[in-house]
């Protein structure tokens, strides 16, 4: 078994895990820790626990210290100078008549780096922008392009939940989210509803997924033939969670519906068949859009 603890550089930011060898650190003690841009001050989100060292596929690095006053003044300091460096930075872009948007400048805690984010509709050839600061700052320069997810995530804001954004608060990474998880749990395919405040799909449409995949194994599709104590019918609609489907019979010319368990009918044909109306069809195409955005964000994020 293997002591750890869970430090955060950033909020919102990932939580990276680190020995904390001969020190007593508690959780919201700040520590100063090596990483592989250089040494760094976190915060300890989580607090000394013991896990098995097989968990780890590489292993950890102890902190160096707990800070000291002096530390933190250091680690204010820089906050301070990042906001007079974002200025500079925003008057030499419209300097070289940039098409970028900076979004957040970070001091690295050692001044061995500074870290530029920016967004961008595509690439941007920042040689001569890169040049220029490193004459004002006198140490390496670093510009990073990011996606409107990253942009959000920094800005901060409250989802139509109504509490903090999900990636302010706890997300570490962002998982692939796809219009198939919206169809899937039976959500209208509008993007007004689906889409978050970063334009995107939504990141919670992930969280239920692997439930709904589970369930939607052992259910019939939609239009799926199935026999029943009535006889033979057509599945009309499911309730994945609830795992009830509706079926549709015909009695000459009456049409009548009735609910049945899964676990009740039996699938004598199962080729489905999705049915969508105009203004889902319409619906559908902008967040196929939204999908495409989301991967030409990933594909334009660089490090230089």
């Amino acid at each position: 078994m293997k002591n750890i603890i869970g430090v955060r550089f950033r909020k919102p930011g990932k939580v990276y895990f680190f020995d904390p060898g001969k020190f007593d650190v508690k959780k919201q003690d700040k520590v100063i820790v090596e990483t592989a841009m250089g040494q760094e001050l976190g915060e300890v989100v989580i607090s000394k626990k013991e896990i098995s060292e097989e968990s780890f596929t590489t292993p950890l690095k102890e902190i160096i210290r707990v800070a000291t006053p002096g530390d933190v003044k250091h680690d204010a300091e820089n906050r301070e100078k990042e906001k007079s460096a974002f200025k500079i930075c925003e008057e030499k872009i419209k300097k070289y008549n940039l098409d970028m948007k900076l979004t957040e400048v970070e001091y690295k805690f050692d001044n061995s780096k500074i870290l530029f984010y920016f967004t961008a509709d595509g690439r941007i050839d920042f040689r001569e922008l890169v040049k220029d600061l490193a004459a004002v700052f006198k140490t390496r320069i670093e510009l990073r392009q990011i996606g409107v997810r990253d942009e959000v995530k920094r800005i901060g804001g409250n989802g139509v939940c109504g509490r903090e954004l999900c990636c302010c608060s706890f997300l570490g990474n962002f998982e692939t989210v796809s219009i198939k998880m919206a169809k899937e749990q039976n959500i209208s395919l509008n993007p007004s509803k689906i889409s978050g405040n970063c334009g995107r799909l939504m990141c919670c449409l992930k969280y239920e997924q692997n439930v709904y995949d589970d369930k939607l194994k052992r259910l019939p599709k939609i239009g799926a033939i199935v026999k029943t104590e009535e006889g033979e019918g057509v599945v009309d609609s499911i309730e994945t969670l609830k795992e009830t489907v509706r079926v549709k019979f015909k009695d000459g010319d009456e049409t009548y519906y009735k609910k049945y368990p899964a676990d009740k009918i039996k699938i004598i044909k199962n080729i489905g068949k999705e049915e969508i109306d105009p203004e889902e069809r319409e619906h559908q195409k902008e967040l196929e859009e939204l999908e495409k955005l989301e991967k030409l964000d990933k594909a334009n994020e660089e490090e230089i």
